[in-house]
């Protein structure tokens, strides 16, 4: 019994001291594997103390998880394998190459590289590289790209300066690599290719606005792909991604071009929700790209591309979280007189002090004001009718709204003026309904007339009718709007359900309906300033 007992708890503390043991100590490491000068795709990676293996991608690059006290790693391809002692290196870059030949580099300041225009070069008689360009050339025309790929690392390297085609060809080389790769770990080495590929376009052929803005749309396009990201994940990709559109943006001005400006203002977006930029700095970027579109549309006013940029851009600022009163009054009101002396600008700030419900400051008073002093339009006079209900000057509001009346044409405006309008003659019934029904005349899918309508005759129900059964009738009929509102709009169908079942309670009964002569399914005309129909129901 002893030793069993002194045998479990030797067990015991010999299981504590393994759990107690602190994890091994890892690191990554990741490199590319060369011969003769060129990365060598297919070879197997092995580490000392760990059964991870790796074999090289396309491009010769590797990437693996090894313990600390690792001593060496092994490349093996077909039979010919090699061995490479890493014991005291600490890098987490390990290039090797089977026979000794590394690649040269990039960078003009390197050497190997040769800083010449394909013309200077052609015309030295420089026969390596016309080879070279000429066999890139034709494979990349049959968009051989793994026959390409090693000519055109050798322009890329040794003649960075001769052609904008070698950023152009491998741009989309790596394009299609990062498409078409299915390793997770191999496409991101990718995707850092691709960046460099930019970075040197710039330094041999400058046009740095517009290639940052072709940079960062593929680095967040490509980074953003995988779904599982957490938001700490995400933070630094959109970080990296806005600082590239933002100085593009910034360089190109009104040359920017539209995915660019909708992926900025989609990031500015998303860095605000992670807390990384504040609200006035959503604003300001919004108010930024807004004006390069604007200029777009004053040049050409039918442009599909970019009245749709123009409309993603305010569907993003709008659903952002930023756009809040004070926010808007803090960018707009500043430079109210600058934004004053161009009405498409004007315009553009009232509607968006609008939307945001914005329409009771001060702000928003002046600028219709404004607005209405140089072009009494109908939407002008809205706003003015609008400023009038604020301050409750019915009377001034009212002539406004029928001055907007009178001057639009569209019928969905034209449903929300007379809407307005018959909420502001509430109290006058008859008034009222001839304007709910213009609103719905002008636009049949306005839930929310066929329910004011409803309330309407409710809240006028003892108005109508000699006695207590044919005011009842009211009730059907307004219950026939409710059921109207929410088969012409999906939205207001929770509050017809809640009015439907509150006013059906007083519907007439079985008796009573009898007792008046009638019966169920009967029509019954709702006198006095109603004038309308309905069918006789019983109450349940």
């Amino acid at each position: 019994m002893k030793t069993s007992k002194l045998k479990s708890i030797f067990i015991t503390l010999a299981f504590v001291a393994i759990v107690s043991l602190p994890a091994v100590a890892q690191r990554v490491i990741k490199g590319t594997v060369y011969k003769e000068g060129k990365p060598q795709a297919g070879v197997t990676v092995e580490a000392h103390k760990t059964s991870e293996t790796f074999m090289t991608s396309f491009d010769g690059i590797y990437e693996l998880t090894i313990p600390e006290k690792c001593k060496y790693l092994k490349f093996r391809f077909i039979t010919d394998e090699k061995k490479l002692d890493i014991e005291t290196n600490t890098s987490n870059v390990i290039d090797f190459s089977f026979d000794g030949i590394m690649p040269v580099e990039a960078d003009a300041s390197e050497v190997g590289a040769i800083l010449k225009t394909a013309k200077e070069l052609s015309d030295s008689g420089d026969k390596d590289f016309m080879s070279t360009i000429t066999l890139e050339k034709q494979y990349y025309d049959q968009k051989d790209y793994k026959s390409a790929i090693g000519y055109w690392r050798k322009l890329y390297r040794t003649y960075p300066k001769s052609t904008i085609n070698i950023y152009l060809h491998g741009s989309n080389i790596y394009q299609d690599l990062i498409e078409k790769s299915k390793d997770q770990k191999i496409k991101y080495a990718y995707i850092d290719t691709l960046m460099q590929i930019y970075d040197h376009r710039i330094k041999y052929f400058d046009q740095k606005g517009y290639i940052l803005g072709r940079q960062g749309t593929d680095y967040m396009k490509y980074k953003l792909e995988n779904e599982n990201l957490t938001d700490d994940e995400v933070k630094p990709i959109m970080k990296k991604g806005y600082n590239y559109l933002s100085e593009s943006v910034n360089i190109q001005g009104l040359e920017s071009e539209a995915p660019v400006l909708i992926l900025l203002t989609q990031a500015t977006r998303k860095l605000f929700t992670l807390g990384e930029l504040g609200k006035e700095k959503v604003v300001e970027n919004y108010d930024l790209v807004s004006k390069i579109v604007s200029n777009y549309l004053a040049k050409e006013p039918t442009s599909e591309k970019f009245i749709s940029t123009r409309d993603a851009i305010d569907q993003i600022f709008q659903s952002s979280g930023a756009a809040d009163c004070e926010a808007l009054i803090n960018i707009y009101g500043p430079k109210f007189d600058q934004i004053a002396a161009n009405i498409e600008d004007l315009k553009k700030m009232i509607r968006m002090l609008d939307r945001q419900s914005c329409d009771a400051t001060p702000l928003f008073a002046k600028a219709s004001e404004k607005l209405y002093s140089l072009e009494p339009s109908a939407e002008a006079a809205y706003n003015m009718a609008r400023l009038f209900v604020g301050s409750n000057q019915l009377d001034k509001a009212e002539t406004y709204y029928k001055q907007a009346i009178d001057l639009e044409k569209d019928p969905i405006n034209l449903s929300k003026y007379y809407h307005e309008l018959a909420t502001l003659n509430f109290s006058n019934p008859s008034t009222a309904k001839m304007y709910f029904k213009k609103a719905i005349e002008n636009n049949p899918a306005s839930g929310k007339s066929y329910i004011m309508l409803g309330d309407l005759y409710v809240h006028n129900s003892k108005s109508v009718g000699k006695d207590d059964f044919e005011r009842s009738m009211v009730f059907l009929l307004a219950v026939d709007y409710y059921n109207k509102a929410k088969r012409a709009d999906a939205t207001v169908e929770a509050d017809a359900n809640e009015k439907i079942a509150l006013y059906s309670q007083y519907f007439p009964t079985k008796e009573d309906i009898f007792f008046n002569g009638l019966t169920v399914g009967q029509s019954f005309p709702v006198g006095g300033w109603i004038g309308e129909s309905t069918t006789i129901r019983e109450k349940r």
